[in-house]
C-alpha cells in the first residue's frame, strides 16, 4: 500500500482543514494509507519523509526551520512526490528559498482579489488534463513568480482592470516538474474548499495528486 502524508496548517482562511479532508478520503479510495498532521514537526523526520509515497503539504505562509527544509527537499530530491494546491503549497514558508527552488513558483499578488477568470489548457495531450477543455473561476487569480524550466499544463490571462502594467500577461495556473528523482505537481487553483466543487478544478488536483505520487 502506498503512503501519503498531508500536513495541514497555517492561515485559516485557506480552509487548509477542510481542503484535506476533501482529499484524504479520495487518496484512501485510490488504494493509499494517509497520514494527516497538522504540525510543521513532521517535516524534521527524516523517516517518515523517506517512507512517504506523496507528500501534500497544505500551509499558508508560516516558516521551515532549516533542518525540516532540509529534510523536505531531500525526500523529493530521493523519490517522494510532493502536490498541492493555491497558498497550500505555493504560498507557503516564504523564507524557505529551497523550499521555492522545488515547487517551480511563489504567489506574489492575487489582483483584485475574488475575479471571475478563464483557465486556458496548454496540454489536452497530457494524462493529468485529458478531456478537461478551458473553464471559468470565480475566485482568486494568483500572480506569481514562476521557474520557467516548469512544464506548464494551463494558464490564465490577466487583464489590467485591476493593475493596468500586467495587462495580457500569460500566467501559469497548473504546472508539474522534476526536482531530482521526485515529482512535484502544482494547481494555483482552491483558495477554499468550495473551489473544488468545480469539477475540473477538483479533477485536475485529484490526478495531479496521483501523477506526483512515486
Amino acid at each position: 500500500m502506498k503512503k501519503a502524508l498531508m500536513v495541514w496548517g497555517g492561515w485559516e482562511g485557506h480552509e487548509p482543514r477542510q481542503c484535506v479532508e476533501l482529499f484524504a478520503p479520495l487518496l484512501r479510495a485510490a488504494g493509499y494509507d494517509v497520514d494527516v498532521r497538522d504540525s510543521l514537526d513532521v517535516f524534521g523526520d527524516a523517516a517518515v519523509l523517506a517512507a512517504a509515497d506523496l507528500i501534500v503539504p497544505c500551509w499558508t505562509m508560516g516558516a521551515l526551520a532549516e533542518a525540516q527544509e532540509q529534510a523536505l527537499c531531500a525526500a523529493v530530491r530521493a523519490g517522494s512526490g510532493i502536490a498541492g494546491w493555491h497558498g497550500g503549497l505555493c504560498d507557503a514558508f516564504r523564507g524557505n528559498c529551497q523550499y521555492q527552488f522545488m515547487t517551480g513558483g511563489q504567489f506574489v499578488d492575487h489582483p483584485g482579489g475574488i475575479i471571475d477568470y478563464t483557465v486556458k489548457i496548454t496540454r489536452p495531450d497530457d494524462a493529468v488534463m485529458a478531456g478537461v477543455a478551458d473553464f471559468k473561476m470565480r475566485s482568486e487569480c494568483y500572480y506569481m513568480h514562476v521557474d520557467p524550466a516548469n512544464e506548464v499544463l494551463a494558464t490564465t490571462t490577466f487583464t489590467g482592470e485591476h493593475a493596468a502594467w500586467i495587462d495580457g500577461c500569460v500566467m501559469p495556473v497548473v504546472w508539474k516538474r522534476a526536482y531530482g528523482a521526485g515529482r512535484v505537481f502544482y494547481s494555483a487553483l482552491g483558495h477554499v474548499a468550495a473551489d473544488f466543487d468545480v469539477p475540473q478544478c477538483r479533477q485536475i488536483m485529484q490526478r495531479g495528486l496521483l501523477w506526483a505520487s512515486r
